[in-house]
């Protein structure tokens, strides 16, 4: 647990941020979450009103590609920075890889110069199972070769060399989570859990891309979020890379099966060709978080998409967004 820290947050308005902005305001420090509340994600004023009211929380609108905006608001108090802030999707880099490079690649560069002139103790940078790519072998852990197959991945990947190059020169702590497919309350419109509740609930078939048989290390928001937090309070972690997943793998058709139970519902899901940039398989080895982080994730699949579908439906209809088929 984080106590009476000072924090900036990028991103932390944002379906992880926000959840790691509550937590740790939660646990009683002062945090400042920096955004943009761009209008790719939905209603994201929505996901911080629990915070504005806040007396430890400051809510700033910025953007990292703002280098003399992130340099003020992290000052000279500033101890810990959460870098959360980034573009997603591996399907959005596809069709624009150049935003995509520029806000994860240029904004994380960005950020490491504004840390470096600052008093911060340690940055944490938000990273990616993507930047493996297809495995070699599975689980994966964080030996296993980097070899993207997306701009987004590719711009992960690139974001991680980065930090380790800015502590390798400047002596930065700088670490980097590599998250696995995690999902939640809150979570993105585009994502494939917020789209198949969404169909599944209008009783309209899911589409699912491929056979179906590729399967994800689904990892749940509080879980990742725990392991953000234990990344910032572990020692001996500059220059390293984590994996944050479950470190188990379900079948996007298990998946399917298991929305299907949750919600009550009897619909059978469609199946279309496979899109560009999505790996086969992912499935995390977290060994060595669980070494040197302690982390140590709780929340089962089955309890965690109950909790998704519990809030999805808590909804009123015009808070529900819309996402792609």
């Amino acid at each position: 647990m984080l106590e009476e820290r000072r924090i900036l947050i990028t991103g932390g308005a944002g379906f992880i941020g926000s959840h790691l902005a509550e937590a740790l305001v939660e646990q009683n420090n002062s945090v400042k979450i920096y955004d943009n509340f761009n209008s790719y994600y939905f209603n994201k004023e929505a996901n911080i009103n629990r915070l504005k009211e806040a007396k430890n929380c400051t809510i700033i609108k910025g953007d990292i590609l703002d280098l003399d905006n992130l340099k003020k608001s992290i000052g000279e108090d500033i101890e810990l920075v959460f870098h959360i802030a980034a573009q997603p999707g591996v399907r959005f880099s596809v069709k624009t890889p150049l935003k995509t490079n520029e806000i994860n690649v240029t904004g994380t560069i960005n950020m490491l110069v504004a840390v470096q002139n600052s008093n911060a103790e340690k940055l944490i940078n938000a990273s990616s199972s993507s930047v493996y790519g297809p495995p070699k072998y599975l689980p994966i852990d964080e030996k296993h070769p980097t070899d993207p197959i997306s701009p987004y991945g590719a711009s992960k990947l690139a974001a991680e060399k980065y930090c380790k190059a800015f502590y390798r020169v400047y002596g930065i702590d700088v670490c980097s989570l590599r998250f696995f497919t995690v999902y939640g309350p809150r979570q993105r419109p585009d994502m494939a859990i917020h789209i198949f509740t969404q169909k599944i609930l209008r009783n309209e078939p899911p589409t699912i891309f491929g056979d179906g048989n590729q399967t994800r290390d689904f990892t749940f928001v509080d879980d990742t979020v725990s392991g953000i937090i234990a990344s910032a309070e572990a020692k001996d972690t500059a220059g390293e890379a984590f994996n944050l997943g479950k470190g188990e793998r379900y079948s996007v058709n298990d998946l399917i099966s298991l929305l299907i139970k949750a919600t009550g519902s009897s619909v059978k899901p469609i199946f279309t060709k496979k899109m560009k940039g999505d790996v086969s398989h992912t499935w995390a080895d977290v060994t060595k978080a669980k070494k040197v982080l302690g982390y140590n994730p709780q929340t089962s699949i089955e309890e965690g998409l109950q909790k998704f579908v519990k809030w999805y439906k808590s909804m009123s209809p015009d808070q529900i967004p819309k996402a792609s088929p």
